[in-house]
């Protein structure tokens, strides 16, 4: 038989067998996949379903929530155990009242109180009072930041997120399937010289106590990240997203390991700065990241949503900083990152945009998707 030459065997085969990768024989090049990946503009902006995970609303007004049916947005209310703004059951008697009105708009997170933290029946206590926020509508929980870096013992010792009294809450929502979200420690920016600090220069020379380079008796930015592993190693099974891309936003690395680490570990991506300037410094490596991890990463905006005096100025500067985000992971189009210069865009394919926009987060909370 004749030999049939290269130029003509390969259209056959890939006619017989489209355009995905196939064996060839001894001495011919691999056909490469070709099939062309599909990627959204700014004008899909609107059509897009999409998710925010990290929002906090501290009033009944509803602007907030008319301004993400605008934008095809749902979202997760997120109540917190701060010693500051609106208190604990305030910001869940608020989420509570905007579920009821709004329950195809938002889900919300509840949390718990350790002001009682000594008595001896905390833990049963707590797990108490979370199953009437369950009753109330709640599907996940937020720990905060007070555990490890406020929140001390009968001793003075600080409590951290791995202390054995949490275990009973941890197993209980492992046994219920629901989600625990969780900032633990703050920024590494926190614990460097002001002078060292990558975003955080303004904040903290502002507000020196919360500066914990200069509060070396306090546990250290390791001290939390590895009680925060700690606990993820006792609860293999607890469905965990780390807010803040789980206080490592300074290293891709470093999160790398712990989502390799632990399977059910999640991030969000509220730390936009820091993911722009992982863009700015190796731009193929930190779309590769998000390639990788697209399972595991969800978007979020930790924007905080008070009673305004112009409504429609507010409304603007949030469906704006929801554009511009779009922009950052859907196009590659030139973003200014402020002191350090000019990057592109990601441009991630649109199957990566879908879950990190909205799919992962409907998983991770149990909505439909």
């Amino acid at each position: 038989m004749k030999k049939i030459t290269l130029f003509i065997l390969i259209p056959i085969l890939l006619l017989t067998f489209g355009y995905s990768q196939i064996e060839v024989f001894e001495g011919m090049e691999t056909v490469v996949d070709t099939q062309k990946e599909h990627y959204y503009d700014l004008d899909d902006f609107g059509s897009v379903k999409k998710f925010d995970i990290h929002i906090h609303i501290n009033t009944e007004e509803d602007f907030f929530i008319t301004q993400t049916q605008a934008d095809n947005f749902q979202f997760l209310g997120i109540v917190d155990d701060r010693p500051f703004g609106l208190p604990m059951e305030e910001q869940q008697r608020v989420a509570v009242l905007h579920l009821k009105n709004f329950s195809k708009r938002m889900a919300f997170a509840t949390t718990f109180s350790v002001d009682d933290w000594d008595n001896d029946k905390w833990s049963e206590n707590t797990i108490m009072e979370l199953k009437k926020s369950f009753s109330d509508g709640a599907i996940a929980v937020k720990i905060w930041k007070n555990i490890g870096m406020d929140l001390r013992d009968a001793n003075g010792k600080f409590v951290m997120v791995d202390d054995i009294r949490i275990d009973p809450i941890l197993d209980f929502l492992v046994t219920n399937t629901i989600p625990l979200l969780g900032h633990n420690g703050e920024p590494r920016d926190c614990w460097l010289p002001l002078d060292e600090m990558t975003f955080s220069r303004g904040y903290y020379g502002s507000h020196p106590e919360y500066h914990m380079y200069l509060q070396p008796e306090y546990p250290s930015y390791q001290d939390q990240i590895d009680a925060r592993d700690r606990m993820l190693e006792k609860h293999p099974d607890l469905i965990f997203m780390g807010a803040h891309l789980g206080s490592l936003e300074w290293s891709l690395d470093e999160l790398a390991k712990r989502l390799e680490k632990f399977p059910n570990m999640h991030v969000d991506l509220t730390r936009m700065p820091n993911l722009k300037l992982h863009t700015f410094n190796d731009r193929k490596k930190t779309r590769e990241f998000f390639i990788t991890y697209q399972d595991r990463l969800i978007y979020g905006t930790d924007s905080q949503i008070n009673a305004a005096n112009n409504v429609a100025e507010f409304k603007k500067s949030v469906h704006d900083r929801w554009l511009l985000e779009w922009k950052f992971y859907v196009t590659d189009e030139k973003i200014i990152l402020e002191k350090f210069g000019e990057l592109r865009g990601l441009k991630l394919p649109t199957e990566v945009v879908d879950k990190i926009y909205a799919k992962n987060a409907l998983r991770i909370l149990g909505l439909q998707q």
